[in-house]
This record gives structure tokens, sequence and C-alpha cells, in this order.
């Protein structure tokens, strides 16, 4: 099968990430050639001059009212010219290898869907270390954005996503909810008997402009969307998604226990927060980075947790109506 491939990147006000995003897509070390389909999200701060800085490239950019990430990447894909979709997000920069490691790896073992880890760069700030740290760790999230988990049974995320037309097509895309809508297409996909996997080698460097408070709001509606997902998909549910929940209750406990004088629940929660110190210290060179990696283990695992058991209340034992309750979840579909 002959691949051509457009890399769809919908983006909201961001026209700074978008000349960097570009940039990598400059420094390609592949001749392959491919399409850049940009999808201007109703912003109201336009991208277009940055586009123009960058003749070479082969850009289609698409201005539309905004309707969110699912959406306009449906948008794009319905407009593109190829038969193999890359979604990115725009605070995403490729390495240089990007291209050329896809495309061989997709040649040797072809899926219909993919999707490859995220990492840090070397410039990014203290902050962003850490918390890509706490958001690709083995021993915070099992790894499951950072490569590690089974590449038999991967659930790409749309901010590194291949996406072959004939699935595209075959699913309707990316459905309203945000976040949540890329395990959602990669449900669907699965029970339309399409597969997946994990291309390690394809990773990129995602760059979470982001602070605490944007943090904890990201992963809090992480968590209020799992459940949702589950009602949808029941068959998918796993006791793993509970242990952000579990985590931060049991830490109350243990901290009951040791005001009354035991100490052996909150010795664990001690060597696990030593690990996750010198673990992120390790691998960054920086204790800095160390510490900052531990207060965004507890941010993730606090706000996911909470999000997590508010909306299984809601939704699974009080029966609530996903969109009704969670109306800031969801976005109106844009038809067309």
């Amino acid at each position: 099968m002959q691949l051509s491939y457009s890399f769809i990147v919908p983006v909201f006000n961001r026209p700074d990430e978008i000349a960097e995003l570009l940039a990598s897509f400059n420094a390609q070390e592949s001749t392959i050639p491919f399409e850049i389909v940009i999808i201007e999200d109703g912003s109201t701060i336009s991208c277009e001059g940055e586009i123009a800085a960058f003749p070479n490239l082969n850009i289609t950019y698409l201005p539309k009212p905004n309707s969110g990430p699912g959406s306009s990447r449906n948008y794009g894909m319905q407009r593109a010219s190829s038969n193999y979709f890359i979604i990115l997000d725009s605070d995403c920069i490729l390495p240089p290898s990007y291209v050329g490691v896809m495309n061989e790896q997709l040649h040797k073992n072809y899926v219909d869907c993919f999707g490859g880890p995220d990492a840090a760069h070397p410039d990014f700030s203290n902050l962003q270390k850490a918390i890509s740290y706490s958001m690709t760790s083995l021993f915070t999230t099992g790894g499951i954005r950072g490569g590690g988990e089974d590449t038999g049974k991967f659930q790409p995320r749309s901010f590194n996503m291949g996406l072959s037309k004939k699935a595209f097509e075959a699913s309707g895309g990316f459905g309203n909810i945000h976040p949540g809508e890329d395990p959602d297409l990669v449900l669907r996909l699965w029970e339309l008997n399409f597969k997946t996997a994990l291309i390690p080698q394809a990773f990129v460097y995602h760059k979470r402009r982001i602070s605490w408070k944007k943090f904890y709001n990201q992963v809090n509606k992480f968590g209020l969307v799992r459940p949702i997902l589950n009602k949808w998909h029941p068959t998918t549910a796993k006791i793993t998604y509970w242990f952000p929940t579990l985590f931060m209750l049991g830490l109350v406990v243990s901290l009951g226990l040791l005001f009354a004088g035991y100490y052996f629940a909150i010795s664990f929660y001690a060597l696990y927060t030593a690990i996750i110190f010198l673990h992120a210290s390790i691998i960054n060179k920086s204790v800095t980075i160390g510490v900052l990696s531990v207060i965004a283990t507890f941010i993730q695992f606090y706000g996911y947790g909470k999000g997590f058991l508010a909306s299984v209340i809601h939704i699974k034992w009080l029966g609530k109506e996903p969109r009704k309750h969670y109306p800031h979840l969801f976005f109106s579909t844009l038809e067309g």
C-alpha cells in the first residue's frame, strides 16, 4: 500500500506554538513528502503570519468557527489530500527523525491507528519537565504516555496519533467530548476491528505551556471523563482507573493514623515520595525537577482522583446524563 501523509494540527490562539512546530517540520531529515493541515479553530489571534514564514512547506490553512479540537481534527481530515493522517497538538515539537521513523515503522508493521510517546525536550522549563515526568513515568501513569504500555493494545493519544483515512471514514472520527475524545475514538475503532499499536520511536516533544492551576484543571477533567467513557464502553472499565482516588483517600487515612501514633501506613507514602524524587532527579539530572515532580505527581493524583470519584457518583451511581451534568466537557459539533 502506497502511503501519503497529511499532518492534522488544530490551533486556538497559539501562533507561537505553530511557529515552533513548523520549524521542527522544516528540520526533518527525511525527504518523504507530506502535507500539513492547520485548522484555525475560531482563534482571535491568527497564525497566518507564522505560516507565511515557511513557504517551502506544503501547508493547507483552514480557518473556521470554534468547535473544539475533536471536531477541528475531523474538519481537517475531511479536507486533507492524503490517505493517512498524523494528528498532533500545536504544543508539540517533532524530532528530526520523526517522519522517517514513522514511515519506516508503518511500512514494516502497518496498522490503521498508531500512537507515539511524548518526551521532554532539553530546552523545556523545570516545570514542564516535572509535569512531563508525572504524565509519562512508569511510577505514576504506568508509562502509558511515555511508551511503557503494552504495544499490542495501545490507546493512542491525540497529541501524537496516526489514523488511516479508511479508519477515519469508518468511525466518523472524533466525538465532541473533550478531553476524552481520543480514547473514545480508539475504543470505537476496536469495536470496528481496527488494530492499534504503539510506535515507541515516533515520539514528540510535548511542550505543555502550563501552570500548576492549568495542570490541575487538565487532570481533573481527565478524571471526570473516564466514568463517562466507561459508561459508553462498559467492557473497557478497569480497576486501575480507581488508583488515583484510592491513593489520595489512603493518604488521608494514613495522616489520620499518623496523628493517632501509627506510622506504618504513612511510611508507604514516604517511600513512594522518595522513589519519585530520586527517579525524577536522576533522569533529569536535577534535584529541583525531582522536587517539582513530587508536587506534580500529587497534583495529578488529587485532580484526577477527585474528578473520577465525583463523576462515578453522578454518572454511574446517580445516573446523571453526562452532557447535561458536565456541559463544559462537550463541544457543539461543526457540520461539514
